[in-house]
Parts: C-alpha cells; structure tokens; sequence
C-alpha cells in the first residue's frame, strides 16, 4: 500500500478512536458527571447509585437514543474505536461481523514476568501501554496513551512470543474484547488483563487530562486513581 494512504488511514483510525473515548475520559474524571472518585471509592454525584437515574451524558453512537452514565459499549472491529450503545442496540449488533461486545474479566497479575530486556525488545517509548489480539489484523496490537490520543503499532510475532512463553495467562487474552495493560511507571510496576473499553479509556483520561510538556501532576493522580480502582475491581490470576 501507498505509505502516503497507509498514513492517512491511521490518522482517520486514532482521530476516530479519540472521539470515541471523550464520554469515557470524562467520566472517570474526579468530579465528572458519572465520574468515578480518584481513588476507586464513592461514585461521584449524578453516576449510578452516586446520584438522580435519570442523568443523560450521551447518545447511543448506533440509534442516537438518549444513554445514561452505565451502559455498554462495543467495538468497532476494523477501525479500532469503541462505541457507546443502548441496551437494544448492545443485544442486535453484538453478533455482527465488524463489531464485537468488550470482555467482562479484569485480572490483576502479580507475578508478570517482563524483564527489562524483553519490554526494550516490544519497542514502546513510554512504561504505559495495553495490547490487544486484534482479529482483523491477525496480530498483536501495542497501543499507548499521548496528548494526541492513541499511539498503535502491531507487534512482531516472535516477540509477542516472548511474552507469552514467560506469562501463559496471557494465551487466554481473548481477541478484541479485552487487553493486556502495563503500567511500568509505577513501582513496582502493575500488569493486568481488563476488558477492552477500559484499556481504551486509560488513553483517553491521558489526553484529556494532560498538562504541560510532561503532562503534569494532575495526570499522575488521575493515572493513580485508575489502577487503583481496577486494582480493587480486580481477582488473582
């Protein structure tokens, strides 16, 4: 293909990607409408069982009817981007071929093994980052978070491999519905397996609430208060 095309096409994928973390983003910020609270405690007033039912943040991205804070979302297969929907829609399109409902596991992993040397080999510039089995592509997908949104790039099999051969949980990752999320910028560092939305909604918080040249405390917090509450969300491996 064209690199100029090539390009071009994933500039569309991560600008759509984005928008479709925007509800995401601001509802787990602190104090957001629906929000969840920075340490994974209360829910913030207006969310569900934090405040009034009948709080409407968004439209369903199939029908356009009228969805509240708690609902669920599926994935668009070829483009990568994740979808808001209302129940009805939820049940009629999870079949269909380019999009699938995001997983339901959030699996925290103790004892990951992922050495220096291997984690240099994978080739990401940052400590955080999630990976995806995407079907379409037949590969692994690394994606991290950055002011501009997503960053993705497809890893080489061999080193995959790697990772797998050292961690077997992860030959259970279920394609497309749920990631593999590192968090090598806390220590110790964290690893976990959590459905697709929430590693999606990890980049989005990043954009939205980076500051600055290096994003800035506020940032940290808000990184904090999502792995803390994934963490308390979470059961062993």
């Amino acid at each position: 293909m064209n690199p100029l095309l090539q390009e071009t096409i994933a500039a569309r994928r991560r600008a759509q990607t984005v928008s479709g973390l925007r509800g995401l983003a601001q509802r787990s910020a602190p104090g957001a409408p629906g929000g969840r609270a920075p340490d994974g405690g209360e829910p913030a007033p207006g969310s569900p069982g934090g405040g009034t039912a009948t709080d409407v943040l968004e439209r369903c991205d199939l029908c356009q009817v009228s969805i509240a804070a708690d609902h669920r979302h599926l994935l668009h297969l070829s483009e990568r981007r994740i979808l808001c929907v209302c129940e009805p829609c939820w049940a009629m399109k999870s079949g269909s071929d380019d999009l699938r409902p995001t997983g339901q596991r959030t699996l925290w992993l103790e004892d990951f093994d992922l050495p220096e040397e291997v984690w240099a080999n994978l080739r990401i510039p940052i400590g955080l980052a999630f990976f995806m089995v995407s079907s379409v592509t037949e590969c692994v997908v690394a994606m991290y978070p950055s002011p501009a949104g997503a960053t993705e790039s497809e890893l080489r099999f061999e080193t995959w491999r790697t990772v797998t051969d050292r961690n077997p949980v992860l030959n259970d990752l279920e394609a497309d519905a749920e990631g593999l999320i590192v968090n090598r910028l806390s220590d110790p560092p964290q690893y976990l397996v959590a459905p697709i939305d929430r590693c999606y909604e990890l980049t989005g918080l990043v954009k939205a609430h980076w500051e600055g040249i290096s994003g800035g405390t506020g940032l940290e917090q808000v990184i904090t208060g999502f792995f803390s509450e994934l963490h308390g969300q979470a059961v062993p491996a």
